[in-house]
């Protein structure tokens, strides 16, 4: 197959991610706005261009006030840097439907690049003959490298927020 150019169907996928609270639980949350474009041949990624627009001020963590917390100063700045984004620089097989992506991650004005292993779920037509395709990915960034630093030291020792956010995302694509 060629590479063709694939859309994100943003209603049958998902950006969540979570980060250790208090050190004794982990809170999730997701982006519920966002956008991507994906030029590839599905049945090999190697050569896939892929590129993400996540809007800041749709996150979600199930708690008003934690997330105009998040997209405070103290976090995201959204007023700022509405927009965290990413862009593949290399990606790489490694077996059967399963590849390492690494790209641009730019959160808050910072850029690092960072892996994500990512996984070929499949394609097929949906019912209105539109062809789609699924992938997942998962990868772990550390918060503090993207300037979101902010924390509380607990009394009984350790801190408020982990460094450590593990990202997970699913993904349907529907051919442009």
């Amino acid at each position: 197959m060629t590479k063709t150019n694939w859309v994100v169907d943003a209603a049958h996928s998902s950006i969540d991610f979570s980060v250790k609270h208090m050190m004794i639980s982990n809170v999730k949350g997701t982006f519920h706005d966002f956008s991507a474009t994906v030029e590839a041949d599905p049945s090999d990624l190697t050569t896939a261009s892929i590129e993400f627009s996540v809007d800041i001020a749709s996150i979600d963590t199930r708690n008003k006030d934690r997330d105009g917390h998040l997209v405070s100063a103290d976090f995201f700045d959204a007023e700022n840097h509405p927009k965290m984004t990413f862009k593949s620089t290399s990606i790489t097989a490694k077996g059967d439907g399963e590849y390492d992506v690494t790209g641009d991650l730019t959160v808050r004005g910072t850029t690092k690049s960072e892996t994500f292993s990512v996984v070929f779920e499949g394609q097929g037509k949906d019912p209105w003959g539109n062809e789609k395709v699924g992938f997942s990915a998962d990868g772990v960034i550390n918060r503090g490298d993207y300037g979101l630093t902010w924390n509380s030291a607990l009394e009984t020792g350790g801190v408020l927020v982990g460094d450590k956010v593990k990202i997970s995302l699913q993904i349907q694509a529907q051919k442009a």
